[in-house]
Parts: C-alpha cells; structure tokens; sequence
C-alpha cells in the first residue's frame, strides 16, 4: 500500500485515469475535477488507505447494447475510485503479469489482439485444424469472490490491498436509485477488472499447458486447438468441468463449440480452408460494421455530405488498421464499393423532388433527356445509387475530394507496413 500511495505512481495514475476520459460515477465528479479534489482531500484520501478504512462508493451502472445483440452492463466507478485502482494495477501488475501464460494476450502490457490472431493462425498451420471454441456465461457477472481472492492472496501479503480489492469486488451498483449489493462478479468499467480476470483465468491457462494443449485466449475468450472433432469435444467436456469445479464458473453451451477455425470468428477474424491459412475479416464482423455505419449515414440525411464524410473517415481508418493483418482484399473492395453507393444514395435523398434532382443530374453534366429520364423513374434512393447516371453524376473523384478514403487503400498501406 505504501507503493500504491506514493507521489510518483499516484501522479502516473491520474495522467492515465485523465487520457481514458470516460463519464462521472455517481458522485457526479468528471476527470477535470479529479485533480482539484485531491489536493484539498488527499491527506485523509491517504490515511485512510494507510489504515485500511477506505471504502469505496457505489458504481453508476451503465448499459451498453451488444454487437450482437442485447445488453452488457458496465459499472462505472467515480474518478476518485479510478485513480485508486489505477494506483492499484500499476503496482500489482508487475507481481501477476510475469507469471502469465504465454498464451494469455487480454489486457496485458505489450500484448495485443493482433499477437493473439497470429498465435491462433500458427497453430492451424501446424494441423491444428479443430477449435474447441468455447464461451463462459456472462464471465464478469458470474466471478466467484472467494475463488478470485484466494488466488490473490497467493502472491499478496498486505493485508490492506487485499481488504481494499475486495471491497471494490463487493461496491454495490445503482442506476440511480437504490444501491443493489453485488455477492459475485466484478463490474466491467474499473482499471482492476482486466487483471482480476486474468489472475482468475491464468489458472485455466495453467490447466491447458501441463495438459500439452495449444490454445490462445484473449480475456475470456479462450480458443483450444485439435487435431480431430472427437479430441475437441473430450477437451470441450473436461475443461467444462474443470471451470465448474475450480473456478465456479459456468461454459455456455449454446455459444461454445467444436468446429472449424474457418466456421468460426475470433477477435472479429476468421480464415480460408487452405492447408496453410489465411487470415479473413469474419462475415459477422463485416455485418457489426455496416450496421455502425449506418447509424452514421442515417443521422447525415438533413446534413451536408461532406460533414457525413468527416463523421466516417475515423471509423474508417480505425477498422482498416484493426483488420490489417487479413490477407483476404475482396472485402475491402466490396466494402468501398457499398460505401460509395451509401453516400451517392444520400445525394439522391437530399435532392428529394424530380424537378431538384432533374436540375441537380443537369448541372452535373447529364444531357437533358437523360436527366430527365432518370430523375422522373420512380425508383427508391439506393436503386439509384448503384446505376450509372448518379455513377456519372456523382463521380468517385468526387467522393475523394470530400476526404473519402479507400478501405482497400488503407489497408495495403497499413499490410505493406507490416
């Protein structure tokens, strides 16, 4: 604890705590305020850490919808718990993480999803060729307390970090209402979450290697590779019982399987057939993004284009440097050409009557019976986006002068970089 308080790691948690921004708890206190309020209440903030009488407030709960449907909770502690957990993890991960597998790439320093991807597509080149995919059942709502704070204790002797974790462990959550106390799980949204969740599932990790597994898990999405179906599903059986009996937790069969690496998804990737794999962007992953965009092109209606443009190229950039380790273009390709169609679509939709779009296709340069023709066919915004007068009228230069990227672009850039 004394490590925990002291200047230097204190200063580095909250210029942390301040670049991750993130929204209030429940005291209403943002990260600009977090600063003035320590210094006029760090001294007791300090002695009550020191002493063990720190208690933590409540955590706002935040709910969030899933890519693939429904909802995830989030809890979102105050800035003032933030900075202390942040305080927390910087001394503690040098305890925990060098003992980690190196076959666990979530949330651990100079590891990525990227490494993970890697790791999964060698062990498929090497005849690996079934998955045991398998899904734990709403993994941060299930931990069990007493499981995760035994392995804790473990490697942590101060009594009072350990008092302290397991108070943030139990801090009730609320939407704002009453305050519901919380016996199991620990809240998405606080710095201390991630490692928690790795020192609890290193033990599975542990499991996996004195059996001779190969495997790769990224928080709790754990992918065990196989030889054959039958293999896959001992493995699937006996780590199902594994997790129940040791660390309380619970597979969910209906998501969990054993299958095909190119019939499943992991960290939004997939692969070809070949003996030697290739890495793809997963079709569920393709869909996830069409349908955010969406919501951008749908808030653009009553906008200039060029201000829809603006609003897609961070997203743009942001999804062609995750995927840039697919070696599979087509999608690429196909996705511009959609994205293309999508704001020539917006252009039809603005122009809104036949005289405006008749005027609109002739100042473009369509001649008079053409303009006329297309404008008066009563075809819907998205027909007309794919055919060739508003491919004339509204040219791809054109879209790239307003600041459009390239999907296919982007990522040859970022793949040759590689």
């Amino acid at each position: 604890m004394d490590e925990v308080v002291s200047r230097e790691n204190l200063l580095l948690a909250h210029r942390r705590v301040k670049r991750n921004k993130g929204a209030p708890g429940v005291d209403g206190l943002t990260v600009d305020d977090l600063m003035p309020y320590c210094r006029e209440h760090w001294s007791d903030i300090r002695e009550q850490l020191l002493s063990g009488t720190c208690r933590p407030r409540p955590v706002r709960q935040v709910e969030i919808p899933k890519p693939g449907g429904g909802v995830r909770t989030l809890g979102i502690p105050t800035v003032l718990d933030r900075l202390i957990q942040q305080a927390l993890l910087q001394v503690l991960t040098p305890v925990f993480d060098p003992t980690f597998s190196e076959h666990s790439f979530g949330f651990r320093p100079g590891r990525s999803a990227h490494q993970a991807v890697r790791s999964a597509r060698s062990h498929m080149a090497r005849g690996y060729r079934w998955v045991v995919d398998m899904d734990l059942e709403k993994f941060f709502d299930r931990v069990n307390h007493d499981v995760l704070t035994a392995r804790v204790k473990r490697r942590v002797k101060d009594r009072r970090v350990l008092v302290l974790i397991n108070r943030y462990l139990q801090a009730g959550m609320t939407a704002g209402g009453p305050v519901s106390p919380r016996t199991m799980g620990t809240p998405q949204g606080g710095p201390l979450s991630p490692l928690l969740s790795n020192i609890l599932l290193d033990e599975l990790d542990k499991e996996l290697e004195r059996r001779g597994r190969r495997f790769v898990r990224y928080a709790d999405d754990c992918n065990v590779y196989v030889r054959s179906k039958a293999a896959g599903e001992r493995v699937l059986a006996s780590l199902t019982r594994f997790l129940q009996e040791k660390l309380r937790l619970q597979v969910n069969r209906s998501k969990s399987a054993v299958d095909r690496p190119w019939d499943r998804q992991f960290l939004g990737y997939s692969v070809t057939v070949h003996r030697r794999p290739k890495l793809k962007v997963a079709a569920k992953s393709v869909r996830r993004f069409k349908q955010s965009l969406r919501q951008v092109f749908r808030a653009g209606r009553g906008r200039r284009v060029a201000s829809v443009v603006r609003d897609l190229v961070p997203k743009l950039r942001g999804w062609a440097a995750y995927f840039r380790l697919s070696e599979v273009r087509g999608v690429f390709e196909v996705l511009d050409q959609w994205l293309r169609r999508k704001l020539r679509a917006l252009y039809w939709r603005q122009w809104k009557r036949w005289k405006a779009r008749l005027k609109a296709l002739r100042r473009r340069g369509l001649a008079p019976r053409r303009a006329a023709y297309s404008a008066l066919n009563g075809r819907g915004p998205w027909w007309n986006a794919g055919a060739s007068h508003m491919h004339q009228a509204v040219p791809t230069s054109e879209l790239r002068q307003l600041g459009l990227v390239s999907l296919l672009d982007e990522h040859r850039r970022l793949a040759h970089s590689l």
